[in-house]
C-alpha cells in the first residue's frame, strides 16, 4: 500500500536539498563576443574579460603585464626551448630588438636553436611522423616540427672556432661565464632575425643555468678533447644573475613553460623576498608536487612573490597565448 505521508516526506527532502535558498551572485557578468557586430579582434580578446575558464585568465595576465609596463618593472622573460623552436621565436626577437625586457632566462635549446635557425629553416611536420622512418632519414622532430640534423652539423661548424677564440681569452686570463659564450653568439651569428644577436647589441643579459645541455652542451663536450682545460665558470654567472633581483623597485616575472627556467627566476626574485608581478604561461599540473605545475600561491609561501603581488597562471599552450599578450600589452606601448 503507498504511504502518502512517505512520498511527501520523500518529495520535501528532495527538494530542500535541490532548491535551497541561496546568496545572489555579483561582479562580472558571463558573456561572450557578439558576432553580430562583425569581426572585431580587440573587441573579441576584450570580451575574454567576461567569457570565464582560461580567457579571463588570459584577460588577467593581459591587465597585469600592462602593470608591469606602466610602472617600469624590471621584466625577467622565461621561456623553454620548444619556444625558440616555435614561432614564438620571432616573437621574442622583436622583444629583445625593442628593449622591453631587462633580462631573459632559456635552457640551452633556447639559444642554440635561436643561432642554429640563423644557419637553415625548420619545417612543419606532423605530431604522428614515425619515429623509426625519420631517424633513417636523418630528421629530429620537435613536436610537429621538423628539423634536418644538417642544421646541427653546421652548428658545430659555427660554434667550434668561437669556443676556441673564447679559450685564447681564457688563456690571457678572462674569466669566461655563460652569458659570455651566448653574446659572443650572437654576436658572431650577426643575423637581426635571431633573439640573442638583439641581446648582444642591446646588452640584455641572458642567464641560461644548464648551459652544458642540448647541442651547445654537446659542442662543448667535442672541445674538450682538444681543450680539457677550458672551463666556464657557472659560480660568477648565478652570482650576476642572483644580484640582479636585489635594489630593484618592482620585479615582473613572464614565464613560458616551466621546469628549470620557472625555478631559476622564482629562486633568483626569493633573495629580494618575492616579485611584485608574475604570469605563467604552462600546461603543467601540481599534483605531483614539482615546481613546474606550482601555481602562484605556492611561490608566496616559499617568498618567491610577494604575498601582495598580482599574478596569474594561464593553462594554455604559449604559441596560442603569447602573441595575443604581446598584441595587447608591449606592441601597444
Amino acid at each position: 500500500m503507498v504511504n502518502n505521508k512517505d512520498i511527501v516526506d520523500k518529495e520535501k527532502t528532495a527538494k530542500a536539498n535541490l532548491l535551497r535558498k541561496s546568496e545572489e551572485v555579483s561582479g562580472t557578468k558571463i558573456q561572450g563576443y557578439n558576432f553580430d557586430n562583425g569581426i572585431k579582434y580587440e573587441d573579441i580578446i576584450e570580451s575574454f574579460k567576461s567569457s570565464g575558464f582560461q580567457a579571463s585568465h588570459l584577460a588577467k595576465a593581459v591587465e597585469i603585464t600592462n602593470e608591469m609596463i606602466t610602472n617600469n618593472a624590471t621584466i625577467f622573460l622565461g621561456y623553454t626551448s620548444n619556444m625558440v623552436s616555435s614561432g614564438n621565436r620571432d616573437i621574442i626577437r622583436y622583444l629583445v630588438q625593442n628593449k622591453k625586457i631587462s633580462y631573459l632566462v632559456t635552457t640551452t635549446g633556447g639559444i642554440e636553436e635561436d643561432v642554429i635557425k640563423c644557419l637553415g629553416d625548420f619545417f612543419l611536420g606532423d605530431f604522428n611522423a614515425p619515429g623509426k622512418e625519420l631517424r633513417e632519414k636523418g630528421i629530429n622532430r620537435i613536436g610537429n616540427i621538423f628539423v634536418s640534423n644538417n642544421r646541427y652539423v653546421e652548428f658545430e661548424k659555427f660554434v667550434q672556432p668561437i669556443l676556441e677564440d673564447l679559450y685564447n681569452e681564457q688563456k690571457k686570463g678572462k674569466v669566461i661565464k655563460p652569458l659570455d659564450i651566448i653574446w659572443k653568439l650572437g654576436e658572431k651569428i650577426n643575423n637581426e632575425e635571431s633573439i640573442y644577436y638583439w641581446a648582444y647589441k642591446n646588452k640584455i643579459p641572458v642567464y641560461c643555468p644548464v648551459i652544458t645541455d642540448g647541442a651547445l652542451g654537446d659542442n662543448i663536450y667535442f672541445f674538450s678533447f682538444k681543450h680539457s682545460d677550458f672551463v666556464i665558470d657557472i659560480v660568477s654567472d648565478i652570482k650576476w644573475f642572483n644580484d640582479s633581483t636585489l635594489g630593484i623597485k618592482k620585479s615582473g616575472l613572464i614565464i613560458l613553460g616551466s621546469g628549470t627556467i620557472k625555478h631559476a627566476i622564482l629562486n633568483a626574485n626569493m633573495l629580494r623576498n618575492g616579485a611584485d608581478y608574475a604570469v605563467y604561461i604552462n600546461t603543467s599540473n601540481e599534483f605531483d608536487g614539482s615546481d613546474s605545475g606550482a601555481l602562484p600561491e605556492e611561490a608566496i609561501s616559499w617568498g618567491k612573490l610577494l604575498p601582495k603581488s598580482k599574478n596569474i597562471k594561464v593553462f594554455a599552450d604559449a604559441t596560442i597565448i603569447l602573441p595575443i599578450l604581446v598584441a595587447q600589452t608591449f606592441a601597444k606601448h
